[in-house]
């Protein structure tokens, strides 16, 4: 069975869900097709801060504002630079701050909760696309079905299916892996853990390694253990196996204090491992009717800038305006969008780049703490 569709998502991410929930208050057709067989199939990461000239406008075009504004986690904002001996180097309790903290989770829910049932396809895995000309294409999916559309949006990812449409380019290895842990009811059962990061996040750095975590509004307590390794490297961890692949990660960070190892001892849910990818700084392509991109699928960066999930839901919002302005030239709609996401998704790539090296030198946190004490005296100025 072959569905016709004016709008068509590949991805119920954040950007792609922006996305929908704009064009469907504004009357457009619009579908959304993602591969976990349910919302909550799996893991959908911890806490993101929602920038204000970001995030937080594209939650406002979606029509969730107040949703998001009832799910903030108090004192979120809070932040505490340590170093390897567990010295606070900085800390800075985000009082008066602009970026308030919210699940990942908790914004996937109200974005996918404000569609009505049936626009979300759940469990739909791409299996091809082709090109039906005039800027129309054709999704496969693996139960055999095919939807064509007159608009071809990838949302879907650093590994995109719709990406190779535009461009050729994949993301790399940026270096950088994550090893991440969770503790459950940290207050009850980590208190040590807790008291050590604190309301909000913690950034303990050192010698190209750290570990990076922050309280969720569950009051769980996520932490990263950031390594400066080769990609082979996590081919040999098991991560089902929590107690071995700790005892490893302890290895990686010999000589930091007790506390700081005692992040990474255990684990209340499965261990993940997630090598950092990105696409080179300034990634662009050339107009191809019937087909763009938002988010990851078009601009996948290191997360040390913290604007990957504001930016795609900027472009989700950013895209929607200009299908809506030019409805009746898409072309010229989809070309202004792709510059202006572009030229922006540069400045954070960029951003983000220098910030991995910045915080995983050999001498770090000084770099950080300069960096965040040269930002104070500006604002003070």
């Amino acid at each position: 069975m072959t569905t016709i569709n004016e709008v068509t998502v590949i991805g119920a991410g954040l950007g792609g869900l922006v996305l929908a929930n704009v064009l469907h208050r504004n009357g457009i057709q619009v579908a959304v097709y993602d591969l976990d067989a349910t919302p909550t199939a799996r893991d959908q990461g911890g806490m993101l801060d929602m920038h204000e000239d970001s995030g937080q406008p594209a939650l406002r075009a979606a029509g969730v504002f107040d949703r998001f504004q009832a799910s903030v986690l108090p004192s979120g904002e809070a932040m505490r630079l340590l170093d390897s001996s567990g010295a606070v180097r900085m800390a800075d309790d985000g009082e008066g701050g602009s970026r308030p903290e919210v699940s990942r989770k908790a914004l996937r829910a109200m974005l996918s909760d404000a569609l009505p049932e049936g626009v979300i396809h759940w469990g739909a895995k791409v299996t091809g696309i082709a090109a039906l000309g005039g800027g129309a294409h054709r999704v496969s999916f693996a139960d055999g079905s095919t939807v064509d559309t007159e608009l071809l949006v990838g949302a879907d990812g650093a590994w995109s299916k719709v990406r190779p449409l535009v461009s050729a380019a994949v993301p790399a290895y940026t270096g950088m892996s994550f090893v991440e842990f969770q503790l459950a009811d940290a207050d009850a059962r980590h208190p040590q853990a807790a008291a050590l990061i604190g309301s909000g996040s913690m950034f303990a750095l050192a010698h190209r390694k750290g570990i990076l975590a922050h309280r969720c509004s569950d009051g769980s307590l996520d932490i990263g253990a950031a390594l400066t390794v080769p990609l082979e490297w996590l081919d040999t961890v098991d991560a089902t196996d929590i107690a071995a692949t700790a005892a490893m990660v302890r290895a990686e960070f010999a000589g930091w204090a007790p506390e700081m190892l005692a992040l990474v001892a255990t684990s209340d849910r499965p261990i993940a491992l997630r090598p950092i990818h990105a696409l080179p700084v300034g990634h662009r392509w050339d107009r191809v009717p019937g087909v763009t991109l938002l988010g990851d699928a078009g601009h996948v960066m290191s997360p040390f800038a913290g604007e990957g999930a504001n930016l795609a839901m900027l472009d989700g919002a950013e895209l929607a305006a200009a299908i809506l302005a030019h409805h009746n030239d898409i072309e010229t709609g989809l070309a202004a969008y792709e510059r202006e996401m572009s030229a922006r998704a540069a400045i954070s790539a960029q951003e983000s780049a220098d910030n991995l090296v910045r915080m995983f030198r050999e001498d770090a946190p000084q770099p950080l703490v300069d960096l965040f004490a040269a930002m104070q005296a500006g604002i003070g100025a």
